[in-house]
């Protein structure tokens, strides 16, 4: 099985380019790189039911986030506004996520 890395990172303002949500944007919660998915805040919303126990003693339909695979989501960068293709450039030798568009910094990887 190969692991890819992820130009997707916890906390990345994200678009979404496909599916039921196509178009709204969201805050990135958690990666899944084994499973290449993506969780996002309040974004793909599923019903669950759930048996009441210690944690949750009512139980009932509880509505949570489900994951989306990360090739239908794209970054959202801070100067352009738009949804924009990630590349990862040496700066001061160390890794960086650039925007692809207008060249802004998004972070420093490592």
């Amino acid at each position: 099985m190969k692991f890819e890395q992820s130009h997707i990172k916890r906390g990345d303002q994200v678009k979404i380019i496909c599916g039921k949500e196509k178009g709204k944007t969201g805050k990135v919660l958690a990666v899944y790189p084994k499973r290449e998915r993506v969780l996002i805040e309040k974004l793909n919303m599923v019903k669950r039911h759930r048996k009441p126990s210690q944690q949750f003693k009512q139980g009932g339909i509880i509505e949570k986030e489900a994951p989306l695979h990360w090739s239908n989501v794209m970054v959202m960068c801070g100067k352009c506004n738009k949804p924009v293709k990630v590349k990862c450039k040496l700066i001061d030798k160390k890794q960086s996520r650039v925007c692809a568009k207008c060249g802004e910094l998004l972070d420093t990887v490592k």
